[in-house]
C-alpha cells in the first residue's frame, strides 16, 4: 500500500515525501482510514512502527478544511506524558502539516508558562500537552475545550505508570462528550483495556504486531556480569568505533548521573536526561544527541520517552527492568524504520528473575555474549584458574626424623610429664555482719565486709 490509495490530501502527500516516507507503517495503513472515517479506535504498535504518524496525519486533514477564525478554539487535543514526547509530536504534526493552514501549540511543565500562554492566545487548532500544565492553564482560565472535536491519549499505559490516571480522568471530564477518541500505547496492559470501555465509544482495535514482541530487525545480546564490573564493560563495549550513537538506560536517576560521569572521565562525550534535570537541560542533552555532539545519552525510562533518533544504531540496558514490556519499549528505539539495530543487555545475579521474565514475554532467549564480566575480570579469573605451584615440603625436626627412621617394632621411651603447678590459694570470702541502719531506726542491714564503720562522725549501735 501507498500513502496515495489512503486518500490523503496533496498538501499532505508532499510533505510525507519531502520527509524521505515511502509506504505507510503497517500501523499507518491500519489505523488512518477509520481516523479520516471519524471512528474511535484503540492502536498498539511496537515503539518505532510510526505511531504518531497514524493518528496525526489523518487529524490535520480532518481540521484542514474548517480551520476557525484565529485558529480558536482548540479543535484537538493530544495528551502525552513528558515534555520531550510533547515537543516530539509538535515536530511532527509541524513536519506533516508544513503545508496546511493548521496551527500547533504545545505546553508543558517544567518551564515558565508565559510564553505558551501567548501561544494559545494567538490561537491554535491542535494542542498537545502534558497533564500537569494543561490542568494549571485550564484552572487559570487560560485554555478552552468546550470545541473539542478530537482527543489523543497517547503512551497511555506510561499514563498509569507515572500515576496520572486520576489527572486522565479529570481532564476527560472537562471534554465535550461528543467527540472522537484516539488511544494509542505500546504495551496494552490489562489495566488500559478496563480504562478503553470508559473513554471509547465502539472502538476499533488495531493491532499490527503480537503483543509486546520484538522487532526482528534488532539484533539482541546479553552479557552476565556482577554489578561492580558493568562500568569496566560499559567502556569495553563502547571502544567499537561503529556504535556512533548510543542510548544508555538506567533505571535510577541517581544511576544515570553516576554513569554519564564514569564516560566522560573516560573520555566519552555523555549527558544524562531524566525527570530531576531541569527543561533547558533536557533540551540541550537531547539536542546534543541529536546532532551528535555527544556519544552516548544516558537516560530513564520516563525521560526516553519521545526521544527519537533517526537511525540509532544501539541501545544498552545498563540495568534490566522491573516491567518487562519497558524492555521491549527500551530497545524499540533502535532498528526503526527496517533498519537494523543492536540491543546489548546487561545482567546480574539480581535481575536474573527479570530477565526470565522478558524472555517469556518475547518468546525466545537472548544469546548470552559473555557469561563473566569485562576483559580486566577475565584477568583476574584466569589467574585463579591457573595450577597453584607445589609447595616444597617443610623439613621435619630431627628428632622425629630418628623416631621414624627407627625399626618397626621399636618400642618408644616416653619421657614423664611434668609435675603439676599447684593452684594458688583463693582470697577468702569477706564476711557479712548485720548492723543497725543509723539513718532508719529499728531497720537492719548487712555490712559487706563485716566491720563496723563510721557513718558522718556517728558510732553505729552495737
Amino acid at each position: 500500500m501507498t500513502f496515495q490509495e489512503l486518500q490523503l490530501l496533496p498538501s499532505i502527500l508532499q510533505a510525507v515525501e519531502e520527509l524521505g516516507y515511502e509506504r505507510p507503517s503497517p500501523i499507518q495503513a491500519a489505523a488512518i482510514p477509520h481516523v479520516l472515517a471519524g471512528r474511535d479506535l484503540i492502536g498498539c504498535a511496537q515503539t518505532g512502527t510510526g505511531k504518531t504518524a497514524a493518528f496525526a496525519i489523518p487529524i490535520l486533514q480532518r481540521l484542514q478544511g474548517r480551520v476557525g477564525k484565529g485558529h480558536k478554539p482548540v479543535r484537538a487535543l493530544i495528551l502525552t506524558p513528558t515534555r520531550e514526547l510533547a515537543l516530539q509530536i509538535q515536530e511532527n504534526f509541524t513536519q506533516y502539516g508544513k503545508y496546511l493552514p493548521v496551527r500547533t501549540a504545545v505546553i508543558f511543565g517544567g518551564v515558565g508558562q508565559t510564553p505558551q500562554v501567548e501561544a494559545l492566545q494567538a490561537g491554535a487548532d491542535v494542542l498537545v500537552a502534558t497533564p500537569g500544565r494543561l490542568m494549571d492553564l485550564y484552572n487559570q482560565g487560560h485554555v478552552s475545550l468546550t470545541g473539542l472535536e478530537i482527543f489523543v491519549l497517547d503512551e497511555a499505559d506510561r499514563m498509569l505508570d507515572m500515576g496520572f490516571i486520576r489527572d486522565v480522568r479529570k481532564i476527560i471530564g472537562w471534554l465535550p462528550k461528543k467527540r472522537q477518541t484516539l488511544l494509542f500505547s505500546a504495551t496494552m496492559p490489562q489495566e488500559i483495556a478496563e480504562l478503553s470501555q470508559t473513554l471509547l465509544r465502539e472502538p476499533v482495535r488495531v493491532e499490527v504486531t503480537p503483543q509486546s514482541s520484538t522487532v526482528d530487525a534488532i539484533r539482541q545480546k546479553l552479557y552476565r556480569v556482577e554489578q561492580a564490573d558493568k562500568k569496566c564493560l560499559l567502556q569495553e563495549v563502547l571502544q567499537d568505533k561503529s556504535l556512533t550513537s548510543v542510548l544508555v538506560f538506567t533505571n535510577t536517576k541517581h544511576r544515570a548521573n553516576q554513569v554519564a560521569e564514569l564516560l566522560n572521565s573516560g573520555g566519552i562525550a555523555a549527558m544524562a536526561i531524566h525527570g530531576n534535570k531541569s527543561q533547558s537541560a533536557r533540551v540541550l542533552a537531547l539536542g546534543s544527541f541529536k546532532a551528535g555532539t555527544i556519544r552516548v545519552l544516558v537516560a530513564t525510562d520516563i525521560a526516553a520517552r519521545g526521544i527519537d533518533v533517526s537511525g540509532l544504531p544501539c541501545v544498552i540496558n545498563y540495568e534490566l527492568p522491573n516491567v518487562p514490556e519497558t524492555y521491549v519499549h527500551r530497545i524499540g528505539r533502535t532498528g526503526r524504520a527496517g533498519r537494523p539495530g543492536l540491543a546489548i543487555s546487561f545482567c546480574n545475579r539480581e535481575e536474573e528473575a527479570y530477565l526470565r521474565d522478558i524472555e517469556k514475554l518475547i518468546g525466545k532467549k537472548i544469546p548470552v555474549v559473555r557469561a563473566d564480566g569485562p576483559s580486566g575480570r577475565e584477568e583476574i579469573e584466569k589467574k585463579v584458574s591457573e595450577p597453584k605451584a607445589t609447595p616444597k615440603p617443610t623439613p621435619k625436626p630431627a628428632r622425629a626424623k630418628e623416631e621414624l627412621s627407627r625399626a618397626p617394632g621399636q618400642k618408644l621411651k616416653l619421657e614423664p610429664l611434668p609435675p603439676l603447678r599447684p593452684l594458688p590459694p583463693e582470697p577468702p570470702k569477706p564476711r557479712r555482719a548485720l548492723r543497725s541502719d543509723p539513718w532508719v531506726p529499728g531497720r537492719v542491714v548487712a555490712s559487706a565486709d563485716g566491720r563496723r564503720g563510721k557513718r558522718r562522725g556517728r558510732t553505729p549501735e552495737t
